[in-house]
Parts: C-alpha cells; structure tokens; sequence
C-alpha cells in the first residue's frame, strides 16, 4: 500500500470513528432526553415506594385501634396517625424522589439505548413532548381515582363477605394455634357426652 493509499485510509477511519462517537453521543442525548420528560413518572414511582411502608404501618394499626383503643378515643387517635404519616410522607417522598432522579439514568437509561433506536427514540420524545400526550398524562391520574372509587364502590357487595370469610377464617387458625389467646380464653374444651336417662324400673 503506499503513502497516499495508507493516509486516506487512516483518514477514512477516523471519520468512521468521529461519525460512530458522534451518533453514540446524539443517542445518549435522546436517552437524557427521554429520562427528563419521564420525570413525572419517576416522582410518582418515588411516591408509591414512600407511601408503601406508610400502608403498612396503618394496615397493622387498624385491629389495634378496633381491640385496644376505646370507641370514644379512636377519631382522636386516628386524626394524630395521620398526622403523623403524612409528616413521613412528605419527608420520605423528596428522598426517595431525588434517588430516582440520579439512578435512572444509569438504570433506565442503558435499556432504552439499548432497546430503541436512535430514530425510535425521536419518536418517542416527539410522543412525550407533544401537546396531546402531556394533557392525556394530565388527566388520567383522575380518571383513574375515579375508576378505582367506581370498581371499589361496585366489586364491594362481593369482595366484603369475602374479605370478612378470609378475616374469619385467619382468626381461627390464629385462635387454634395459640390456644385460644386470640380470643381472649383458652380453646373452649369438647362438650361433655349428654347424660344418659335414668333407667326405669
């Protein structure tokens, strides 16, 4: 090969090279792109993941107020767990939400570069820019309150007396194996034979 010939090709390939970082460069800026416009997703994701535990704590409170707080001190003591809650909610929430912002890109991003091309990736940050798409994400998160408060309100008749045959039927394996401690005595011992009648003579 000589001179000329060996220039042209090292001048060839490092066009190739710069073209290739660019384009890499110009996908990961989509994949920014996309990360950032998602952003709304991700503070509800960090939301949820707050509000979890908080679900779980009241879940477990409910048949301690129902069994050990009086019927007249309940509306008090539910209105200060609220409180409370909520006061670990709104702390929890903007830590958890800054975790999601620093860890997408690093997690959510290399599958979408992986997954989309670079064209689908415009697509999709077209999608997520346009005027439509924004008033449609603004929208369903009422629309779907409103769902969710209409199955609830319809699935009720039939999903109560089956949530109350569950409650039962966990209370009795719970009583059987503790004894009976769960409700509030020892297991009520078998009933005695009935007595036979005198004989007669």
């Amino acid at each position: 090969m000589t001179l000329s010939k060996t220039v042209w090709a090292t001048a060839v390939a490092a066009t190739l090279a710069l073209t290739t970082l660019s384009a890499h460069a110009d996908k990961k800026e989509l994949v920014q792109k996309v990360l950032t416009l998602q952003q709304s997703v991700f503070d509800d994701v960090s939301r949820s993941i707050a509000e979890q535990p908080a679900r779980q704590l009241v879940a477990g409170v409910r048949p301690i107020m129902v069994q050990a707080v009086p019927e007249d001190k309940r509306d008090a003591t539910a209105k200060q767990i609220d409180v409370e809650i909520k006061k670990y909610i709104e702390a929890a929430t903007p830590i958890f939400r800054a975790s999601a912002t620093k860890l997408a890109p690093s997690v959510v991003g290399p599958v979408l570069e992986e997954k989309f091309s670079e064209d689908e990736l415009k697509q999709l940050a077209a999608l997520l820019e346009s005027p439509a798409f924004k008033k449609y994400q603004g929208v369903m998160p009422e629309a779907t309150q409103a769902l969710m408060e209409k199955v609830v309100n319809d699935a009720r008749p039939q999903i109560t007396t089956k949530l109350q045959q569950l409650d039962a039927n966990v209370r009795k394996i719970l009583d059987t194996a503790t004894g009976g401690k769960l409700s509030g005595g020892a297991s009520a011992p078998a009933p005695a034979p009935a007595a036979k009648p005198a004989a007669k003579k």
